[in-house]
């Protein structure tokens, strides 16, 4: 290991002792000072780097451990080949660390490294605007054409001759919007568009990888923005980018990363929902007409094997109803996707092109590319049971307002959807197997044990690779900060809210005086406890829909006396800091939806293997999501508050031990009393506070 730079002239300490010298660096010029847990992760993070071992490394909010796992990352990339990767669950953190988090850190360490770090973003190519597409590389498709294909995005795009003479509409202004920007922007990333556009707007403007000509055959791949952004990559320290981009690199094996030895994954808990995600799809007779209609316009084939296909599958698929299907399509239907699958081959072989010409032909490569779409999930469909994959038939939702949630609507056409069972096999061959992996996140174990979490991801079992966990803490006094309020004496949930259940949530928000974030199980139960409240109560209570997420949060934030309501995208993710949120209240434990294949699926095949379905899925999906929610209270040294769950069962089930093993260390109780009379105070030194 060579000698680092240092500011006075000598040599520095090398591995551990060098990183932990770079973060009191960095931390010192932000005008912070290190603690115990974020040294404590830096060094695992170095050491699991330097050993090859995978890391599984639990840090509570708060510990800083952004730097604690990009400054390992820096020292061993400024030292290696090859790249070195982070990965996050969305695209907001990821642009956070790469706006954000690396610039502050390079500007504080930069002086003692040996030179200067190279720091790249990657996303996906549908994330980039085309510069082809822009020039009307690609033809005017029927918006509802595009829309079909689940597996790529709406490619249609209006003429924009039309457009330029004069747009009308919003979207045909945001389009003029978009070419304009496409002239000054220097990376084509959507995220630096300000304000953005609509993602139907952003769609004729983009391709997906399917769709694109790829850098040999597009007359405009030397200007290419996503081109680029892979060129940056490849030459790069730090590669930032997103765990739907890891799952294609892993289980695809299609070169989108650079190649890279070390990845942290962020969010982590994430990991295999966002996987799952990303490698699923969704086969529909529309899809197949729509395709058909493309092939013969773009490459003037005869389409009647597919349209006869579509229509057999259509008879084969009438009137079955949503669900799992537990052994996969029947016979009659495996049948008619081999006929479709067959037809696809003979359309995909019919629609080539004159190989003698090196003309680009933007409709043919969007009209093949919808075929392969379609050609990849029947041989998935066939192959489900053999490589255990799940099948079941969907439909587009209605509202159901007796269950508080969307429902299928069974008059529609059926959909037939596909996905792996686990990821585990994939992940730990296309990712654990070649590369060093650092999990983290602030709710990565359950109590003490990381084996659920590492156990969806391949690391548990015969042939596993070798891992370490590690909880380095959370710099807060949680028993001292926050109380957990389990209403034990609510009945058990059954549907929508019951009266007592918002009786008890006026009572908590009432001895609050408001600043709650109140945390729901569905969007109906959310809007409906809105309505009741509103009426009750003299507070302002936001609730999801009334305006944009960022713009709700906003205003919770700036208001100490606002309530917030709202589903499971305000259980992530929210950073309300002071006494804005001194109260969070969840309506009940977020089990899985009962009637969602996937998890059922997971849940019998544990069964089936002698394990318990309902704790290894539901209770540990549940878990980790509680701790979530749960997690939005105390975000820093000097926040309080109560964490009120309205759910009885968290205290009167035998699983409740299980859930509230995952939950942060607060006080807990029982009795009404105490919380609301904890309430009071919190809200007697919020208003003292704003005199």
């Amino acid at each position: 290991m060579t000698d680092r730079k240092d500011p006075e002239g000598q040599g520095t300490p090398s591995g551990e002792e060098f990183v932990i010298e770079l973060l009191d660096r960095a931390v010192s010029g932000m005008g912070g000072q290190s603690r115990t847990g974020q040294h404590e992760m830096a060094r695992q993070v170095a050491r699991a780097i330097e050993t090859g071992d995978h890391l599984l490394v639990q840090a509570g909010t708060g510990t800083g451990k952004s730097l604690a796992y990009l400054i390992p990352l820096i020292a061993h990339a400024l030292e290696s080949e090859k790249p070195t990767l982070v990965s996050t669950a969305t695209l907001a953190l990821q642009t956070q660390i790469v706006g954000r988090d690396l610039p502050r850190l390079l500007k504080n360490i930069t002086p003692a490294l040996e030179r200067p770090v190279k720091v790249a973003l990657v996303k996906g190519r549908s994330n980039y605007v085309c510069r082809h597409k822009l020039e009307g590389g690609f033809p005017s498709e029927e918006p509802s054409e595009g829309q079909l294909f689940s597996l790529g995005e709406d490619t249609s795009v209006p003429h924009f001759a039309a457009a330029m003479g004069g747009p009308s509409s919003q979207l045909g202004k945001e389009v003029v919007r978009l070419r304009e920007w496409a002239e000054e922007t220097a990376t084509g990333d959507r995220d630096e568009l300000m304000p953005g556009v609509t993602d139907r707007a952003w769609r004729q403007v983009s391709v997906t990888s399917m769709e694109c000509l790829g850098a040999q055959k597009c007359p405009l791949a030397a200007e290419c923005f996503s081109e680029l952004a892979r060129q940056n990559a490849a030459d790069a320290d730090v590669v930032v980018t997103n765990h739907a981009m890891l799952a294609v690199s892993a289980f695809e094996g299609l070169a989108v990363l650079p190649e890279y030895d070390v990845v942290v994954v962020d969010e982590a808990h994430e990991l295999q929902d966002r996987v799952t995600g990303a490698v699923s799809g969704q086969l529909s007779v529309a899809m197949v007409h729509a395709a058909a209609s493309g092939a013969r316009k773009h490459t003037g084939i005869t389409v009647d094997a597919l349209n006869n296909a579509a229509s057999n599958l259509e008879l084969a698929i009438a009137g079955v109803p949503s669900g799992l299907l537990p052994n996969g399509l029947n016979s009659e239907q495996l049948d008619c996707v081999d006929q479709l699958r067959d037809a696809c081959r003979a359309a995909l072989s019919d629609s080539k092109g004159d190989s003698s010409t090196s003309a680009v032909d933007g409709g043919r490569q969007l009209a093949r590319s919808r075929l392969m779409v379609i050609l990849e999930l029947c041989e998935r469909l066939l192959a489900a049971r053999e490589n255990r994959e799940v099948v079941w038939f969907s439909r587009n939702s209605t509202f159901d307002p007796a269950q508080g949630y969307s429902r299928p609507d069974e008059d529609a056409p059926a959909l037939i959807n596909v996905a792996p069972l686990s990821v585990a096999g994939r992940l730990r061959e296309g990712l654990f197997a070649e590369h060093t992996v650092i999990l983290t996140s602030a709710t990565l174990a359950i109590g003490s044990a990381f084996e659920p979490a590492a156990g969806g991801l391949g690391l548990v079992g015969p042939g596993a690779p070798s891992w370490t966990g590690v909880d380095v803490g959370s710099p807060f006094e949680y028993p001292k900060q926050g109380i957990l309020y389990v209403a034990k004496h609510l009945p058990k949930p059954g549907r929508g809210m019951s009266p007592e259940a918002l009786d008890e949530l006026e009572k908590l928000i009432r001895a609050s005086g408001g600043g709650a974030l109140c945390l729901f199980s569905s969007r109906r139960a959310a809007e409906d406890a809105a309505d009741a409240l509103r009426a009750r109560l003299d507070v302002s209570i936001l609730c999801q829909g009334d305006s944009t997420m960022a713009a709700l949060v906003r205003q919770f934030g700036d208001e100490p006396d606002t309530c917030l309501f709202g589903t499971m995208s305000l259980w992530q993710g929210v950073d309300v800091p002071g006494d804005s949120c001194r109260l969070v209240v969840i309506d009940r434990i977020p089990f899985p939806r009962p009637d969602d294949p996937l998890m059922t699926a997971r849940s019998r095949a544990v069964a089936q293997s002698g394990g318990n379905g309902f704790m290894s899925v539901s209770a540990t999906h549940a878990a980790i999501r509680l701790a979530q929610g749960a997690g939005r209270l105390i975000r820093t040294t000097t926040d309080k508050g109560v964490v009120a769950v309205l759910d009885s069962r968290l205290s009167t089930e035998r699983y409740g031990g299980f859930l509230r093993a995952a939950l942060p260390p607060f006080w807990p109780t029982t009795d009404p009393a105490v919380a609301v009379a904890a309430l009071e105070r919190l809200s007697q030194a919020s208003t003292e506070a704003a005199k």
